[in-house]
């Protein structure tokens, strides 16, 4: 990716860190989850008590920081925050674990999953500056957490945000089945929201779909190229039955890789260096065993890539060319997160650069390494490389956990060299420790959650499985084999 295109994600997503402050909100607590029901689920996979209470915690922060009125969940929490769109995608997702692990009743999902449709189904769409909440059946990437329209000037209509948000609508809309009035009213909504969706009008440069638009400055130059979380843009974009973009699409896409192509820290593999672009697209869509034209090429299919990216991590973290304090086997981990926050410190006889939000990762593509651990870039890798991610949650757990690990899990990120007396823009220092963040980010915990339960028992990939426009998108983009060459027909909704 471009650094120009990194410069711009960490821009957008990072705009929090100087805005937290004059972004408060007043809305009443939302209640606790009450009267569970009994847990459906089989392990297809024990995991430690650890990990089954941290799966159990991440999913309460997304039920108790949400907004029941309107669906919305913020970017960031406990702080007062903005909503991010694709904080819901992961929330409508969580909500289905929630009730087959027993967190919380089918009936109370319905009626939250309901509440969040209905606000985006008839949420006002125009290319006015103010007062709406999307264009073309996309979505502003932040919103309102109480009026649900664009949170301000500097957010855009995003492309990929609006997919990781529809990747939580087209799961409730294959989850909730029953044949009863509210979950056909779920069905409608979902298949409406997804059906308006205009992705032709994204193509910005061809085949190539854009990162998004805003009403000043019109489409965002930079597309989707390069192996990252937009792989779920394309399947998505595929997929749709109104607004379809080309076969050429896909190949387009592909035809972008080769620069990323190639072995590093001992793993050969399609390099992004933050491994949520590894994640993402993987928390919904099961790619063990299938492949499309540059897997069969390859031999490999995206699964295995992905695994192999963690891997690389570890590897990166063992060999610490950065000499940052606490870096080993069991503790790495570099993907988008907070960190201490734009500084450059003097620490003995060296200088050190210390980032806020940003997207922190290590590949071919780039590096970007201030010493910040992310507790997600393991957690949402368990379903790829469990033998080093549980090691890795537990052990962060086990030493750091009175600064780092909280009722809703892990905090997003900490850093172990950041030990000074500098004054940080967020999170906290403790001395003798570094630095811990004091809030958990939306995007970083719905991979800790939903990976986990894919590990455990494929729940969402099996969910997933059962909605035709996901099949169909890929299917179009020239995936065979594994699931998706299986008779599943019987089981579509």
């Amino acid at each position: 990716m471009k650094a120009t295109t990194i410069k711009r994600l960490a821009l957008t997503l990072g705009v929090m860190l100087a805005t937290t402050a004059p972004l408060a909100f007043a809305q009443k607590e939302p209640a606790k989850a009450k009267h569970t029901s009994a847990a459906t689920l089989k392990d297809l996979h024990a995991v430690p008590p650890m990990v089954v209470e941290l799966e159990k915690r991440t999913f309460q922060w997304f039920w108790d920081s949400g907004n029941p009125t309107n669906g919305l969940i913020p970017d960031h929490y406990p702080s007062p925050s903005f909503a991010s769109i694709a904080s819901v995608g992961f929330g409508l997702t969580a909500y289905g674990v929630g009730v087959e692990r027993g967190y919380i009743t089918r009936d109370q999902a319905a009626e939250r999953t309901l509440a969040t449709l209905r606000f985006f189904h008839d949420a006002p769409q125009n290319d006015a500056e103010d007062g709406a909440t999307g264009y073309k059946g996309f979505f502003y990437h932040f919103l309102n957490m109480q009026t649900g329209q664009r949170e301000a000037r500097w957010t855009e209509v995003s492309t990929v945000d609006t997919t990781l948000l529809l990747g939580g609508i087209l799961f409730a809309q294959s989850y909730y089945d029953h044949d009863d009035p509210k979950e056909a009213q779920i069905r409608q909504l979902a298949d409406d929201i997804y059906r308006r969706v205009e992705w032709t009008w994204a193509q910005n440069h061809g085949a190539l779909i854009s990162m998004g638009w805003t009403p000043g400055g019109k489409m965002i130059p930079h597309d989707w190229a390069g192996y990252n979380e937009g792989m779920l843009v394309y399947i998505l974009a595929l997929g749709s039955p109104t607004h379809p973009v080309g076969d050429d699409a896909w190949q387009a896409w592909t035809a972008t890789y080769d620069k990323t192509w190639g072995e590093f820290h001992g793993q050969t593999f399609l390099n992004f260096a933050p491994l949520f672009g590894h994640q993402y697209s993987h928390t919904w869509v099961d790619f063990r065993g299938i492949r499309d034209a540059w897997g069969r090429d390859h031999n490999m299919d995206y699964f295995e890539n992905s695994r192999r990216a963690a891997y690389s991590q570890q590897a990166y973290a063992v060999a610490n060319p950065g000499g940052w304090n606490g870096y080993g086997k069991n503790i790495w981990g570099l993907t988008a997160s907070n960190g201490p926050g734009g500084l450059i410190v003097k620490q003995g006889d060296k200088e050190r650069t210390y980032a806020g939000y940003t997207a922190r990762g290590a590949g071919l593509d780039y590096i970007s390494d201030d010493g910040t651990i992310v507790p997600t870039a393991a957690g949402g890798s368990i379903a790829f490389a469990p033998e080093i991610a549980i090691p890795a949650l537990e052990e962060m757990k086990k030493k750091y956990g009175q600064y780092i690990y909280t009722k809703y899990g892990f905090v997003d990120a900490f850093n172990l060299t950041f030990d000074t007396k500098t004054e940080v823009r967020t999170g906290k220092l403790v001395p003798g420790f570094g630095w811990a963040d004091t809030v958990h980010l939306g995007i970083d915990q719905g991979p800790i959650v939903l990976m986990i339960e894919n590990y455990r028992s494929d729940f969402v990939w099996s969910v997933m499985k059962k909605n035709p426009y996901i099949r169909k998108g890929l299917q179009r983009a020239g995936f065979t084999g594994g699931w998706l060459d299986a008779d599943t027909a019987a089981n579509l909704w």
